[in-house]
């Protein structure tokens, strides 16, 4: 299998299992334990929570490890507003499920969620978020990196603008981290969503960064571990995994990007030159170097990447998360794309096994494929 999905999920790096088996063997401590074998898991956890904030340049005291990115997105939007009285809630227009759901949950307790505008390629502007945020406003989610697209956000430039209004702003970062350099303390931020198995960790392991001097209410109250902030008996494993997987990430960070970026420009270079009426989106924008979201007219997308699949490539059609779905991706539409046009989306996301003969066997295949499938006559109703 060619696997070209890891916007999805990544493949467990084999020195992230190596620092994890330990945990999952003999070092089976409880890390609230006092016992010697409980203060050696505690003191790998308070590693890896070094670790974790190093790669975002956070304190370590300001990282809460979660169940993933999903848990992460949650307890900033749900634990702000457990701590706040119900008002008005702002989220970018391309946010992960994970934000928009809690959201709507929040909308049937008595919170007003608007949704700020962006440009053709995804991006939100400081002026547009600006004209979003009123007075009733008392938070504000915009993602860093968007996970289909691959479009980066100005988020120093929307923090300015929320700094001003007093109101706090939430990234999900969780597509940023390990392929862009990120700065919480810089950024402006006051919470930060990541996850582990983005970049070659584990899955089952997550972070939400938050400003010490943010208050936030636990969605899960137990044992008070977390700094009172998550309940639960932590998972040692996989939050060491989670570290060693953030170390290598920072110290890997400018040759995984060289890598991948050179993958997706001659995948794209590629795929123009021998499908010229592929439409790739968001490319005015700056994207992720690892990510290409794009349609080859008038093939819908979903029979595309099953087609694709039986070739033994792995690819998308957007968020993992949503690909049960059958309406086209959220994220064309608030840029605006056409329903029809949208339907034919597929994204293509390399990562560090990935090389040249990938891209030219999968451009061979998308040849062979966009033939054969116009000839069976499975196409969208493109206009």
């Amino acid at each position: 299998m060619v696997y070209l999905d890891h916007n999805a999920t990544t493949p467990l790096d084999e020195r992230v299992l190596e620092a994890m088996l330990p945990y999952l063997r003999e070092r089976y401590g409880n890390p609230s334990s006092v016992h010697a074998a409980g203060r050696e898991a505690r003191s790998a956890l308070e590693m890896a929570r070094e670790q974790v904030a190093a790669l975002v340049n956070a304190h370590p005291s300001q990282v809460i490890f979660t169940s993933g990115g999903t848990e992460a997105n949650n307890a900033a939007l749900k634990g702000f507003a457990l701590g706040s009285t119900a008002a008005r809630l702002v989220l970018g227009p391309t946010e992960h499920a994970s934000i928009r759901r809690p959201a709507e949950a929040l909308g049937r307790h008595g919170w007003q969620v608007g949704q700020v505008g962006c440009d053709a390629d995804g991006v939100t502007c400081a002026q547009t978020l600006s004209q979003a945020v009123d007075d009733q406003t008392r938070l504000v989610s915009v993602m860093w990196a968007n996970n289909e697209s691959g479009a980066i956000n100005p988020i120093a430039e929307l923090a300015a603008v929320c700094r001003e209004r007093g109101v706090p702003l939430h990234s999900d970062a969780v597509q940023a981290a390990g392929k862009l350099p990120l700065d919480f303390a810089a950024s402006g931020l006051q919470l930060m969503s990541l996850s582990a198995h983005k970049l070659y960790g584990p899955k089952g392991a997550g972070a939400l960064i938050v400003d010490k001097a943010l208050g936030l209410e636990p969605l899960l109250h137990g044992g008070g571990q977390e700094r009172e902030r998550r309940g639960g008996t932590e998972n040692v494993a996989a939050i060491v995994g989670f570290g060693r997987a953030a170390e290598l990430a920072q110290a890997e960070l400018v040759s995984r990007q060289q890598q991948t970026r050179t993958l997706r420009e001659r995948f794209e270079q590629r795929l123009s030159a021998a499908l010229p009426q592929a439409v790739i989106f968001a490319t005015g924008a700056e994207r992720l170097p690892n990510t290409s979201f794009f349609a080859v007219p008038p093939l819908e997308g979903r029979t595309l990447i099953m087609a694709l699949d039986q070739r033994g490539f792995a690819v998308a059609s957007g968020s993992a998360c949503g690909s049960g779905q059958h309406e086209p991706s959220h994220v064309l539409k608030a840029m605006g794309v056409a329903s029809a046009q949208a339907h034919g989306a597929v994204r293509v996301s390399f990562g560090q096994q990935n090389s040249d003969s990938d891209i030219e066997r999968l451009i061979t295949a998308l040849v062979s494929q966009t033939k054969q499938l116009q000839g069976m006559g499975a196409a969208t109703a493109w206009t």
